[in-house]
């Protein structure tokens, strides 16, 4: 076996032609088996195998620097730089994060997870070392939809005039997640056509060299055009043509369900632990929609390359038709093409993960809420318990958008309260509004819900107590109803259960209440305590004599961690707030 004896990209270079192919064939086999097992991103890694071969025999990891865009594709690159047990061990299979970890090894430059960095990143890299007087080759690896962000065409502008070694290596496998948009992506098709030869080429428009590959799965043909440009003087684009998902017969027939898998059957293709199909918020979201779209030709929903988060699956965005627009992984466009389109008269919908949303904070601030504009945001995912990776932590975007002037934020506490907001958000016309879609499963009311949401700030009172004041926004709302159900049974307390429903105000009527038969309130949210909701109400009561404690997590970067354990160490549990409220009175 070939793979077992690759420890370092030293190896990689003793190896011939034929030898290579046979690692090649070992990397994918070991891939297979992890993923099956443990899931994780499959097609863009299985797309990457030749490349990051053919890298790794001709540059010279670490002095030389590769940076890879989102790094979901750097597995074999791992496998080829003395981590190769975390996929060749399934007791090993957590040893390794599934992104770019500079803790995990010296060939690793940045913690990478979000899209469209690695030209500026690299760029960066060549920069610092020109200044410092260094040598060595700078490579930046970026897949073709990674190149509809904005972050990437900053990138590429100012790697045009750097003047200096620095290659650019575009991994064209005519995908994003889904299929790509935009009109980059015809010109990337004529390179494609014409062997790169074409008049028209976005690449060296920016002001680049360029070198085509079409067998970009070939190692040979890889390794020689590597070969060409190592140690060049001046900026130049490889632009190698791949397929994603090669090597295993499904991904390369449903590229789109095969970027992420879940553990499967790799006879069958079908995953170990089939969901009980139950109705879930992103599915019913596009079903509502569409049946908006059919009613009212003026709404319109917006993805950023992720449409299945609101539940857009290639038959409903085929039924939507031009009332769906992907606009590629470009988030800061989605937020001001949403309130370009409210302000034309339009009712824009933008389904965006919470960790995605934090790209485009310039965009929520200036381009929507300084306007005013009603356009519509769903954030999905926005809780501790979604996403573990540290790149793609959803715990702050209460903080990022509820303290920007003009913005509704709404937390719904189930499904029905969650799609009156949105009914009230289509309907009304004043104000940009975000709902943070319930993450922590599908629950549904037991008591009236409102339709109407225009009185802003008006928390519901859920139940009427005494002595103790429970606010529980969102998807922590079940939480609350546990912590008042254990000071009932265990002292006897009828505490006050309240959802505020707003996470962007103060019901100040309603807190002034309180004040008159509680000694405590306790606010319980499901993201950072630093510049969320419950320092809201901390500050309101900060000159009266009401004690206020705060439940949510500490502010901080963590990384695969077990989120049992992670709400335990954040007192997260209905005993421990318990606990934490019965020592404070």
């Amino acid at each position: 076996m070939v793979l077992e004896n690759i420890n370092s990209p030293e190896d990689v270079k003793k190896l011939s032609l034929e030898e290579l192919n046979l690692l090649s064939g070992e990397m994918r086999e070991a891939l297979l088996h992890r993923l099956s097992n443990h899931g994780g991103h499959f097609g863009p890694n299985f797309g990457m195998v030749e490349a990051t071969i053919a890298l790794h025999y001709v540059f010279n990891s670490p002095e030389d620097k590769i940076v890879f865009d989102v790094s979901h594709q750097s597995y074999p690159h791992k496998m080829l730089t003395g981590r190769k047990e975390a996929y060749l061990d399934p007791e090993k299979y957590d040893d390794v994060s599934g992104y770019s970890e500079p803790s995990e090894s010296a060939h690793d430059h940045f913690v990478i997870g979000h899209t469209s960095t690695s030209v500026s990143l690299a760029g960066g890299l060549a920069k610092g070392r020109d200044l410092k007087g260094e040598k060595g080759n700078v490579i930046a690896v970026i897949g073709d939809g990674s190149l509809s962000g904005g972050e990437a065409f900053e990138g590429l502008d100012y790697a045009g005039e750097l003047d200096t070694n620095f290659i650019i290596v575009v991994n064209d496998n005519q995908m994003s997640i889904a299929e790509n948009h935009g009109g980059l992506y015809r010109n990337l098709q004529e390179l494609r056509e014409s062997q790169g030869t074409c008049p028209c080429n976005f690449f060296k428009a920016m002001g680049l060299d360029y070198l085509y590959v079409d067998q970009g799965n070939d190692i040979g043909s890889l390794i020689s055009a590597f070969q060409k440009v190592k140690d060049i003087d001046h900026p130049v684009v490889v632009h190698i043509n791949t397929l994603k998902g090669k090597g295993y017969r499904p991904a390369e027939e449903h590229k789109e369900p095969w970027h992420y898998c879940a553990p499967f059957d790799i006879a069958t293709g079908e995953p170990k632990h089939k969901s009980d199909d139950g109705e879930d918020y992103g599915t019913l979201t596009a079903d509502y929609l569409l049946a908006k779209m059919k009613e009212d030709r003026r709404v319109v929903g917006i993805t950023a390359g992720t449409p299945t988060i609101m539940g857009f699956t290639e038959d409903r965005r085929l039924a939507a038709g031009r009332q769906f627009v992907d606009v590629g992984i470009a988030e800061e466009h989605a937020v001001a093409l949403a309130s370009g389109i409210a302000k034309a008269g339009g009712k824009p919908v933008f389904g965006v993960c919470s960790s995605f949303i934090q790209r485009a904070y310039d965009q929520l601030s200036q381009d929507l809420c300084i306007n005013n504009n009603p356009a519509t945001l769903l954030v999905f995912w926005g809780s501790l318990s979604t996403m573990n990776d540290v790149t793609h932590l959803c715990f702050f975007d209460i903080p990022l958008i509820s303290n920007i002037p003009n913005m509704v934020y709404l937390a719904p506490t189930c499904k029905e309260e969650y799609f009156a907001m949105l009914e009230w958000s289509l309907r009304q016309d004043s104000h940009p509004v975000a709902i943070r879609v319930p993450a922590l499963g599908l629950t549904h009311a037991d008591r009236e819900i409102a339709t109407d949401y225009s009185e802003l700030n008006r928390y519901e009172m859920v139940k009427k107590g005494t002595k103790v004041a429970l606010l529980a926004l969102g998807s922590f709302f079940p939480l609350g109803e546990s912590v008042a159900h254990i000071l009932k049974e265990k002292v006897g307390i009828e505490a006050t259960l309240v959802n505020p429903r707003y996470i962007t105000g103060t019901d100040d009527t309603l807190l002034d209440t309180l004040k008159t038969d509680h000694a405590l309130v306790a606010t319980l949210e499901d993201g950072i305590q630093d510049g969320g909701f419950g320092e809201k109400i901390a500050r309101y009561y900060g000159t009266s004599p009401m004690k206020v404690l705060n439940f949510g997590a500490r502010k901080e970067f963590v990384d695969r961690f077990d989120v049992a354990a992670f709400l335990r160490d954040n007192h997260l549990t209905a005993e421990q707030i318990t606990e934490d409220i019965l020592a404070q009175l």
